[in-house]
């Protein structure tokens, strides 16, 4: 028990470490800021969740989940890393979960943390990806996880219990998906972290098919990041997280490609010899736990490194969404009423509009159409779940072919985002089909 504690001091220590160096690395320059979001939804273990949204936003933007190291919080990993700073120039927006117990290790553990919807740290998680995923036009297939140390073993977890979610992952400095496992309510597991938990590819690939069993879906890619003088996290586990997610993707052990990106690395590719390539690992020789953490390459990995399409549209800018399949109706239908709640999420320049409507009345609506007028110098760029048309001034909101029927009682959402010049109120009134609808 003594040694278990030493270590888990020494582990701690040598974290401390990690972000101390990483503070070196410039904060972004930019008007945008991390705010702390609370009440994101279901959240037994206590999470804390900072966003970072850039000011320029993708049109359909990325998303990246950057796990905190132990004794680390969410606003260290923002300002020790450059994944803020990249995302003002790509466009995609950033959640940094921050733990709040004692330890500010994540629980990679316990038996509910290694079980999809099981509890713990991964689902609250899960619920600041939805809780951005409701407000912005996430790009589905552009979700991923990166992490180091504690956040790294983070990231091999939510890779597992959430491969329907993220596309890929970037892990600097973990150990395998189950690795850390215990029974005794332990957060610390002295055997894997010394490399002394050794399975055959298969075994390992079965610990994460097991946590979410039955799904038969695409699996995520993984690139993993270790020191070969890993001092707390031994470097056996760099090999061992090789083993399992090349046989999750059910491919040979042998690389594809070998290389060198810079003196003392060695980076081999398997299951194909791209830059997004199913599995990447990089062994850096000679570099401890205390390793640096290269977000640029973790991006080129995950395919965000492309300046979006963030410019204001032109003057004359048709609908950016699709034409109605069929004309709404002219007049309402008897027995209509309707109520609508606005919600705007804005930051410089920008801003985002979630619209809930309301059938208040006793009868289905089957076509519809929402007119608002949006407040001065507000432009809608693009939307979701409704044409739009005019993109500003008087907007008419339509429905499309899967969203056409409000049942009695019933509700559709819709939303948009839109460039703004200072105004980023919302419409003082609305109408369904032509019914003055109340707003809540």
């Amino acid at each position: 028990m003594k040694m278990a504690i030493r270590l888990w001091c020494a582990a701690v220590a040598a974290i401390a470490l990690t972000a101390l160096a990483a503070l070196s690395v410039p904060t972004p320059a930019s008007a945008a800021a991390l705010t702390e979001v609370t009440s994101f939804g279901t959240n037994p273990s206590n999470l804390r969740m900072y966003l970072y949204v850039p000011d320029r936003v993708a049109a359909r933007p990325g998303l990246l989940v950057a796990v905190h190291y132990c004794t680390g919080t969410g606003p260290a990993m923002y300002s020790g890393t450059q994944f803020a700073s990249l995302a003002d120039r790509y466009g995609y927006i950033v959640i940094y979960p921050s733990v709040t117990r004692s330890s500010q290790c994540f629980d990679v553990s316990s038996p509910q943390a290694l079980r999809r919807g099981g509890g713990s740290d991964p689902v609250g998680i899960m619920s600041m990806v939805d809780y951005v995923r409701q407000r912005y036009p996430v790009d589905p297939a552009r979700i991923f996880a990166t992490g180091v140390s504690s956040g790294a073993m983070m990231t091999n977890v939510l890779l597992g219990l959430y491969p329907d979610v993220f596309a890929a992952g970037a892990a600097f400095a973990g150990v395998p998906f189950g690795c850390f496992a215990t029974t005794n309510g332990s957060e610390w597991n002295s055997e894997c972290a010394n490399g002394q938990v050794v399975r055959t590819p298969q075994q390992w690939g079965d610990l994460v098919r097991n946590a979410y069993p039955g799904y038969t879906g695409p699996r995520p890619r993984m690139q993993t990041w270790h020191g070969t003088n890993d001092e707390i996290l031994r470097y056996p586990n760099f090999g061992e997280q090789i083993k399992q997610w090349t046989n999750v993707r059910g491919l040979s052990q042998t690389p594809s490609y070998t290389d060198s990106p810079q003196a003392g690395y060695t980076r081999t590719r398997y299951g194909g010899t791209g830059g997004q390539a199913p599995v990447e690992a990089i062994s850096m020789q000679g570099v401890s736990h205390n390793l640096p953490v290269d977000a640029a390459q973790a991006l080129r990995f995950f395919g965000l490194d492309s300046t979006p399409p963030t410019s204001p549209p032109p003057t004359s800018t048709p609908s950016p969404t699709i034409t109605p399949t069929t004309p709404p109706p002219t007049t309402p239908p008897p027995g209509t009423g309707c109520r609508v709640g606005y919600a705007v999420n804005a930051w410089n320049t920008g801003l985002t509009a979630e619209v809930n409507i309301t059938n208040t009345g006793s009868t289905a609506v089957n076509g519809w159409s929402l007119a608002f007028t949006l407040p001065g110098g507000q432009t809608i760029t693009n939307g979701w779940n409704a044409t739009y048309s005019p993109t500003s001034g008087a907007v008419t909101a339509r429905n499309v072919s899967y969203n056409a029927t409000i049942a009695a009682n019933g509700s559709v959402s819709i939303g948009f985002q839109a460039n703004h010049t200072g105004n980023s109120g919302r419409p003082t009134s609305f109408t369904l089909n032509g019914t003055p609808c109340s707003v809540v």
